[in-house]
């Protein structure tokens, strides 16, 4: 998906073709510079998505969650853009191209080697690892089809546990995913480090959803 080319003029050095996503992606660096200035804009709308880690647990949903989900769907909030941006080669579709970019190597990645799937986690200078940031992204696309999620929320299910190191984080308002009214009392605390099940639980959760996430018709 690449915006409408533009006819080049005859005249002047020619600007090089862009022909592949990667032509018009911004650095993933410049990304994260692109959210952080978008959130702080007094005029354009702000995305949901304010940092890399954000933004990298809410790719990781959408690769693993139980819908294939248009990019239109999931980008612009994430982003703060409108669909039209897709249309267009400015500034905003580079952001997009870089998200984008994102998804197809987490794909890759979950599909190929799932082993070596590691969610980008904000750490600290001393490496202490805070995961409530990509916890956050991650729940953010999860809300856009929360009903579908539902199915994993009740902790009397077993593949409740594919979640818990994920909604032990809070949400983007800062509140529990998981309430503690929805869970039982025979369900365990979690540990300081259940951070570390995630790569796995990711997986685990592409793996589950699949055979309804690629059922024909669905």
């Amino acid at each position: 998906m690449t915006p409408s080319k533009r006819r080049q003029g005859t005249r002047g050095a020619r600007k090089p073709v862009k022909t592949t996503m990667a032509d018009y992606a911004m650095s993933f660096e410049r990304l994260g510079q692109w959210m952080s200035e978008r959130a702080r804009s007094p005029t354009l709308p702000h995305p949901r998505a304010t940092s890399l880690s954000m933004l990298d647990g809410a790719v990781a949903a959408v690769v693993a969650g139980p819908v294939s989900m248009p990019p239109e769907e999931w980008v612009c909030p994430l982003l703060g853009v409108d669909p039209d941006a897709f249309n267009r080669d400015t500034e905003e579709f580079s952001a997009i191209a870089a998200t984008l970019m994102r998804h197809n190597a987490i794909s890759e990645t979950l599909s190929t080697r799932p082993e070596s799937f590691e969610p980008l986690f904000v750490r600290s200078p001393d490496g202490e690892v805070d995961p409530q940031p990509w916890c956050m992204g991650f729940y953010a696309v999860m809300k856009l089809r929360l009903l579908v999620w539902s199915r994993l929320f009740s902790p009397d299910r077993t593949e409740h546990t594919l979640l818990r190191p994920i909604l032990h984080c809070v949400d983007d308002a800062g509140r529990p995913a998981l309430p503690p009214a929805t869970r039982s009392p025979g369900t365990p605390p979690l540990a300081r480090h259940d951070w570390r099940d995630i790569p796995a639980k990711v997986e685990a959760l592409r793996q589950f959803w699949m055979p309804i996430r690629f059922k024909p018709g669905a």
